[in-house]
């Protein structure tokens, strides 16, 4: 899977990724590969991403909109911190 996280100002991450867990609106959720496609608000707090060789990144957000389409994911944040 691919995936961007963007800010109104830059770019704070692209590339590939085995998974993707996300603080929702309703809860935190995982996006992994061949989901259906979403839209959904974020809320503040950790995304946490795991790469192809099981490697962990963590970006602390506040706030945003994630969309996942076609093994495909792009998460707009207001901030990242």
């Amino acid at each position: 899977m691919k995936a961007e996280i963007i800010t109104p100002d830059r770019k704070i991450f692209e590339g590939e990724i085995k998974s993707i867990r996300v603080p929702g609106k309703k809860g935190s959720f995982q996006v992994l590969k061949d989901h259906a496609p979403i839209i959904s608000t974020l809320e503040n707090g950790t995304v946490f991403i795991v790469d192809p060789d099981g490697n962990e990144r963590r970006y602390e957000i506040n706030g945003g909109v994630i969309e996942v389409k076609m093994n495909k994911i792009i998460l707009l944040a207001e901030s990242v911190r």
